[in-house]
């Protein structure tokens, strides 16, 4: 039976989701077209119609994973207009977060993989990056007349390592104290650089 237009748009779509979440289980080399097509709810013969490769893929699955954690990001910044910094960071560095294996940030899920990734999937990581430097720009600021994104930057190296580094352990303690020392660290360069950028009365 022949599909749609419509319903082959649609089903790609719900490929490009699906995948964006087994990705972030499995690794992009972790999990095959026929799995990937099956959580779709598709058959692997389908794959073809609708992506030039299963590298395709992971580029589109890697921006759409992105797109929707940029848009957690912002979401919870909207939350707390007062302190949106300190509202990512408490959903981001949480164990909430940390056990998100499917739908938590693909930076963390997927970086490694990435970098071992044609220059495609590179372009979707990056731009997702970039994503959350700039909104880690506006919150954090640049006190110190340093290049822009300098301290968002060390502040999406800081989050993105303790959660690494939290879900590589298992001693559950160690993981905690991972997501703490790296929140407790964020807010302190937050806070000085806030302080520094205050006249003096």
């Amino acid at each position: 039976m022949r599909v749609s237009r419509t319903q082959a748009a649609e089903n790609r779509e719900t490929v490009i989701d699906v995948a964006s979440r087994l990705f972030r289980k499995h690794g992009f080399d972790g999990i095959g077209l026929k799995d990937l097509m099956k959580g779709a709810g598709l058959t692997q013969g389908a794959f073809y119609k609708q992506f030039a490769s299963k590298e395709d893929l992971e580029a589109l699955a890697s921006r759409r994973a992105l797109e929707h954690a940029s848009r957690r990001w912002s979401d919870a910044a909207a939350k707390n207009p007062k302190d949106p910094l300190g509202a990512v960071i408490e959903f981001y560095l949480s164990a909430g977060h940390r056990e998100e294996r499917m739908d938590g940030c693909p930076v963390v899920a997927l970086g490694s993989d990435a970098a071992r990734q044609g220059s495609d999937v590179k372009a979707s990581f990056e731009a997702g990056i970039r994503e959350y430097l700039e909104l880690l720009d506006r919150w954090v600021g640049d006190a110190h007349g340093e290049d822009p994104d300098g301290k968002a930057m060390a502040v999406l190296s800081t989050m993105v390592g303790a959660v690494v580094l939290s879900r590589a352990v298992n001693d559950k303690q160690l993981s905690k104290q991972f997501l703490q020392a790296a929140a407790e660290s964020v807010l302190q360069r937050s806070s000085s650089s806030n302080a520094q950028e205050e006249p003096p009365l």
